[in-house]
């Protein structure tokens, strides 16, 4: 049977009854009420009324909104991060580079001394994993840039930014030289060919220590979270990314490692959150490492 819903309007208000008459407010309801006990004269419908005007103010619940915002420390303006000299084995080419952090906190490489007696230009560019001399490049790395070379030869330009969306880029390990020549023709060597790799330098970083308000700890699987968790790369054994198994929810994800949705959108920022009860892309890899985002 379909209770009967009445809307009763009062004083500017409206009520939902139902078909019975809701018992007055006990007295062990109003004890925690400030003010004098309630009037017997007074109907229970009109004390409902007067108290919907003025209702009690909840207990604040602290909420994810009230989470301080994640931060890491920058690294200072001028900081000199990386320097170094790099000649070819045959000694063809040769230049000096210098990263340094500009005046946006991101870091930017400064490119002096360039010289090349091939008959290409001559591009280089940060990678994390190295290749090796000879192969053809399957990825521009970060902080591409074509130094000059060839003919004619471009001028080699001042500076390039690197990558801005990372502000320490001590996870690119190695500087890649490579052949940026447009095309094999017939009388270019096929080791200048196009993204052949002329040279492979280790790079060494000098990143000042910075500071983190965000520490996930992997609080094992749980309903919603039950992916797995890497520490590759971590100094403390702290997980460093996680791997998003079937049915994983972002709030649950973000509980089981400590973290709020806010954290672990700030860790990943091209990961877009409609909600906390938001389903997440299988066999995606998510960031957790603060100094990588």
């Amino acid at each position: 049977m379909l209770a009967t819903v009445v809307v009763t309007t009062a004083a500017g208000c409206a009520f939902l009854r139902g078909p019975d008459e809701l018992p007055a407010p006990s007295r062990s309801a109003t004890a925690d009420r400030s003010g004098p006990a309630p009037d017997p004269s007074v109907s229970a419908e009109a004390r409902r009324i007067a108290e919907s005007a003025s209702p009690r103010t909840p207990t604040a619940v602290p909420t994810e909104a009230a989470a301080p915002d994640p931060t890491v420390s920058p690294i200072p303006v001028g900081t000199v991060i990386s320097e170094a000299d790099v000649v070819t084995p045959k000694g063809s080419v040769r230049f000096h580079y210098r990263v340094v952090v500009a005046d946006d906190g991101y870091p930017t490489v400064q490119w002096s001394g360039f010289s090349s007696t091939l008959p290409v230009p001559v591009g280089t560019t940060f990678l994390e994993t190295p290749p090796s001399v000879g192969d053809g490049l399957t990825w521009h790395g970060v902080g591409d840039t074509v130094l000059g070379g060839g003919s004619p030869a471009a001028p080699t330009p001042a500076t390039t930014d690197m990558d801005p969306g990372r502000v320490d880029p001590s996870w690119l390990g190695t500087l890649v030289v490579y052949s940026a020549a447009e095309s094999a023709g017939p009388d270019l060597p096929v080791e200048l060919g196009p993204d052949k790799v002329l040279a492979v330098a280790p790079v060494r970083w000098s990143v000042p220590a910075r500071t983190t308000n965000v520490h996930p700890v992997d609080g094992g699987a749980r309903p919603n979270a039950t992916g797995t968790t890497s520490s590759e790369g971590s100094t403390d054994g702290s997980p460093t990314a996680y791997r998003i198994a079937s049915e994983d929810l972002i709030a649950a994800v973000a509980d089981r490692l400590g973290l709020t949705v806010k954290d672990l959108v700030w860790l990943n920022p091209d990961v877009t959150v409609y909600g906390d009860q938001q389903y997440l892309y299988e066999d995606t890899v998510l960031n957790l490492d603060p100094f990588r985002r």
